[in-house]
């Protein structure tokens, strides 16, 4: 009977004794969330697709204002529509400014939301008068031309990118929600 009581004690002393020469492994968590890991040899996610991009800042901006850079950096799968800034500069004057003022999160986070579709939507799957439901909980209408144009709402799409977590689909405008009732 005495062997079984010392058995836990000796496997908890060799679980917390370290092997000489080895690193000390810290106890605490790393700050931040799943945007803080670094990966510079994977495919990126739909996030750094947009901080690596040279027409997202403002995209990014707003992501950060809302809090919702970690939560797209997770797994996902995220079909994302992404505005580029000459699309946020075609908003009325002050809007973006605004819109990043921690008074206005919400309103900041309903924009965002109607720019994600949980689930990947890849270009060979769009279909002419598809509709998604977003994030924020109202629908878009994806159109397809004959030639492979598409449009979401009207607002042109103007490329993709395949993300580790999703699709990102550039944007020549942004999509605003409509007013609920």
């Amino acid at each position: 009977m005495k062997k079984l009581v010392f058995l836990p004690v000796i496997l908890l002393l060799a679980c917390t004794q370290q092997p000489s020469g080895s690193a000390e492994v810290a106890s605490a968590p790393l700050p931040g969330g799943q945007s803080n890991v670094k990966d510079e040899t994977s495919k990126p996610d739909v996030v750094r697709i947009a901080v690596n991009s040279n027409v997202h800042k403002t995209l990014v901006a707003a992501l950060q204002a809302a809090d919702y850079v970690d939560a797209l950096s997770n797994v996902g799968p995220f079909t994302v529509f992404a505005p580029t800034d000459d699309a946020f500069a075609k908003l009325p004057a002050g809007t973006v400014d605004n819109l990043v003022k921690p008074e206005n999160k919400a309103t900041l986070q309903n924009i965002l939301e109607y720019h994600v579709y949980v689930g990947n939507i890849r270009e060979d799957q769009i279909r002419d008068g598809m509709v998604l439901n977003q994030v924020n909980g109202q629908n878009v209408t994806l159109n397809k031309t004959a030639d492979g144009k598409i449009t979401i709402n009207g607002v042109n799409v103007i490329g993709s990118v395949s993300a580790s977590n999703g699709t990102v689909y550039v944007l020549d405008g942004v999509l605003l929600p409509p007013e609920k009732k």
